[in-house]
This record gives structure tokens, C-alpha cells and sequence, in this order.
């Protein structure tokens, strides 16, 4: 009777202390599923207190609720740019991925591949989505399977697109973000069974702002940007719902980011100006995409997994698209290649729910403009110094002779960190001779008639 009653305690004992215990630790080598929105600022979601997105974005804000999301991250403000600090882990004049016109000057012949140095730890790789900017193809750059489109016309296929560097022709329509979001649950499937990485790239909410399978028929043309959001939201909520049916989202590290600030309200002309801004708290950002501006790099980055890392968090620590790099690196147990100079510093402990080591400091490159900005202050390429206590609405310009004993120490500290990195030593031609700045014109020329005549046709 004794050991019975004993038993009984202790068995009372682990019931009642179950949820003291620590939470499981996290799996050796998760699964990293990095979804990536396009031309989609802080301003366009509502977990980010988008006046305008409160009910547009619904599954996207859970995903922070259940999750961390990071108040303070920092893409460039043009989507190639971007996409190159993200694939390399280098800042654009290491490089030479300055521009759209540009990005596609890194080459993975010479320069470090995410995608690879995942696979080197054991991940199989996949992506689907907008690849153009960067050089090459995504199986070059690392990437097992990928599935890629062909233009920028539009979102709508008729013609063909690129499957693992085949030629795919299909002979119905085909909604480009359902054939992607589809890919990766088929890559899911197939993979579920070993760790995996997948990139998918959206395309939305970029131009041009045409109708989803969801818009209501006869719709207002200057309402579809409001459906583009919401069929964002609803891919993410697809990815969600894939990774739980499968049983991997205790084993999977969600990502959610944008690759520059919202684009600027005449991007469609098409779409009311007033229905194309966005504002928090009744107050515009300061800026759009293509701008040295906060509102042309401050973006969104929402980390959800189950099981690691506790809902409600919210943190406010610096964080430039160089850093995914090293943190996904990290989470995989990946080594680094040796003798390449990396920019980013690897925020992994923060997603285990740790304090980790956050940066002091970020920076940002648009072509031969950048800035390095700390907590509280943001000094420029031509050494002008900007107040950024009411960042993201107002960047307050210091005067040059101002005797505060703050901004002079910011200024100091953000002068080191600019002669330190030497961006103006780097690679900084955005043209590097008239013959290819003609080529190029012709190429973006022919692009838009492309775009024109793909768009009068539907």
C-alpha cells in the first residue's frame, strides 16, 4: 500500500509540474522555410499596426502572434540588391550587386551560395519564385529543385516557365504564386523525411497589380491591390497548413520577410494614390521603395516555430538581410567557407529564445548612396547625420556645427563604422562603360514592350 501511494504522488507530481518543465529542445538540424514577400513594407501588415491592413492580413499576423517578430530589419531598397546580400551574406560593393541593373554581377563562381552552404550540411534545397535579378540560375547557386518564371509581365502564364532548367510549356493559364506556393508543398512531401531549406520568392505584391483567382468578378480595378495582399496572406496560411498536416512544425523555422519597402503610390497608374499608402497609426512612413529611406528598407521579419520559440515576442534588435546567412548557417550546423570576408552576424540564438549577441549597427547600399544607422542615429555616404527617434515617420537632419554631445557621439561611432567597411573601395560602378550601359537600355526597353503587349493582350 505504501509503494502504491508513493507511485500515486509521484505520479501526481509529474502531472502538476509538466508545464514547468522546460520547452523541447530544438531539433538539431530544423527544417527552414523562408517565405518572401515582394515590394511590401512594414506599412502593409497588420501585426506592424498597418491602419489599412487591420483585416488583410490575418494569417500573416498570427504567424507573429505565435511567434517573434523583429521590429528593426533592414533590406535594400530595390528587390536584385536584396536578393544578392541575402544568397551571399556580403554587402552590395563586395559584391558589385548595387543595383536591379547590377545584382546580377555576383556570380557564383566567385561568390559564397547560401543554398550551398546549406546542402553542404545535409539540406536539401528547393525554391520557387522571382530569381531574375541574380545571376545564372538557382541550380547553380545551390538550389536541388526550383521552379522559376520568365518575365515581369505579369502573373499569368500562357506561354512557358522553368522547372530544374527545363523548358515547361502549358497549354491553360496558370496563376504563377499558386504554381509556386504548390511546388514548395510538393517539396515538403518529398523531403519530409530529411532536413530541408526552401526559398520561396513571391512575386507579390509587386506590379502589376492584376486580379487573383479570389477577386470577384467585375471587381474595381483600384481594389486589387487590397486582393493581392490578402492572396499573400493566404499562401503563407497554405505553408502553415502544409508544414502541420505533415507533422513538421516543431521541426520547422518559419521566416517571414519583404524584400524592400512598399513601392511609391504612381507605381500603378491605375490604383488610387490613397488606397496605395499605407500608414501606422494614422502616420505615413517616411519613404518608399528605391529610397535611402526608412520606408524603402525597414521590412518585416516574423519567426515562427513551434515548439522553440514562445508566441508574443516582439524585439527590437538591429538586423540587415546580411544576417540570414550566418543564422541559417548556424541553425544547420553548416561551416562557413574560409577566406570570404561575410557581413552578418547570426541572430540563431535569438530564434531559441535566447539573447544572443544583437548587432550595434546596420547598413544599407542602394547603387553609390548607403548608411550605417545604430539605435538611434543614421550617418550617410556624404557624412550627413540623421535624428531617428521618430523613425519610421520622420528622419531628422543634425546640423553639421550641432554641439549635442549625443549626435556628436553617434556621429563618431558611425564615422568608425563607415571607414571601417570602406564601401566607397569597393565595388561601386553601377555602369561600367557606355556600351553596357546601352545593352542594358535596350534590355529594359524591350522588357516593358514585352510587359505592354503581354498586358493588352489580357
Amino acid at each position: 500500500m505504501r509503494m502504491t501511494r508513493l507511485s500515486a504522488c509521484l505520479l501526481f507530481g509529474l502531472i502538476v509540474c509538466a508545464d514547468c518543465l522546460p520547452a523541447l529542445a530544438a531539433p538539431e538540424k530544423p527544417n527552414i522555410v523562408f517565405i518572401f514577400g515582394d515590394d511590401a513594407g512594414i506599412d502593409c501588415f497588420g501585426c506592424y499596426g498597418s491602419d489599412r491592413a487591420k483585416s488583410l492580413t490575418p494569417n500573416i499576423d498570427a504567424l507573429a502572434k505565435a511567434g517573434t517578430r523583429f521590429e528593426r530589419c533592414y533590406a535594400a531598397p530595390l528587390c536584385g540588391p536584396s536578393r544578392c546580400v541575402i544568397n551571399t551574406g556580403r554587402y552590395a560593393f563586395r559584391t558589385g550587386g548595387l543595383t536591379n541593373q547590377t545584382s546580377g554581377n555576383a556570380s557564383f563562381k566567385s561568390e559564397p551560395a547560401l543554398a550551398k552552404i546549406l546542402k553542404s550540411a545535409g539540406y536539401s534545397t528547393g525554391m520557387a519564385g522571382k530569381w531574375r535579378q541574380m545571376s545564372d540560375s538557382p541550380g547553380d547557386w545551390g538550389f536541388d529543385e526550383y521552379i522559376t518564371d520568365p518575365t515581369a509581365s505579369g502573373w499569368y502564364w500562357k506561354t512557358s516557365y522553368t522547372k530544374n532548367g527545363q523548358e515547361v510549356t502549358s497549354e491553360k493559364e496558370i496563376y504563377y504564386p499558386d504554381a509556386g506556393s504548390d511546388f514548395a508543398v510538393d517539396f515538403f512531401k518529398r523531403h519530409r523525411e530529411q532536413p530541408f531549406y526552401f526559398y520561396l520568392s513571391e512575386h507579390l505584391i509587386h506590379g502589376p497589380i492584376l486580379r487573383t483567382p479570389d477577386t470577384k468578378e467585375g471587381a474595381d480595378p483600384a481594389l486589387l491591390y487590397d486582393d493581392n495582399v490578402r492572396y499573400l496572406d493566404k499562401t503563407v496560411a497554405k505553408m502553415v497548413a502544409a508544414l502541420d498536416q505533415l507533422g513538421l512544425r516543431e521541426k520547422t523555422l518559419i521566416l517571414f520577410s519583404t524584400d524592400n519597402g512598399t513601392a511609391p503610390a504612381g507605381y500603378q497608374e491605375q490604383h488610387d494614390p490613397k488606397l496605395m499608402t499605407g500608414k501606422i497609426g494614422g502616420r505615413a512612413m517616411n519613404g518608399r521603395k528605391g529610397t535611402l529611406l526608412e520606408g524603402g528598407s525597414r521590412v518585416p521579419l516574423i519567426a515562427n516555430w513551434k515548439g522553440t520559440l514562445p508566441g508574443g515576442g516582439v524585439r527590437s534588435d538591429l538586423i540587415d538581410f546580411s544576417d540570414l546567412l550566418p543564422t541559417f548557417a548556424g541553425l544547420a550546423g553548416a561551416k562557413l567557407p574560409e577566406g570570404v570576408k561575410f557581413d552578418g552576424r547570426s541572430f540563431a540564438p535569438q530564434l531559441k529564445n535566447e539573447p544572443g549577441n544583437p548587432r550595434d549597427w546596420i547598413f544599407v547600399q542602394l547603387g553609390a548612396g548607403w548608411y550605417a544607422r545604430n539605435d538611434g542615429w543614421k550617418l550617410n555616404e556624404k557624412g550627413e547625420l540623421f535624428d531617428m527617434k521618430d523613425a519610421p515617420f520622420v528622419e531628422a537632419l543634425v546640423p553639421a556645427d550641432s554641439a549635442d554631445a549625443k549626435a556628436k557621439a553617434a556621429k563618431s561611432q558611425l564615422t568608425a563604422v563607415l571607414a571601417d567597411l570602406n564601401p566607397a573601395g569597393g565595388k561601386t560602378a553601377v555602369v561600367t562603360d557606355e556600351k553596357t550601359k546601352a545593352e542594358r537600355r535596350a534590355k529594359r526597353q524591350a522588357k516593358k514592350a514585352a510587359e505592354k503587349k503581354a498586358a493588352e493582350k489580357k
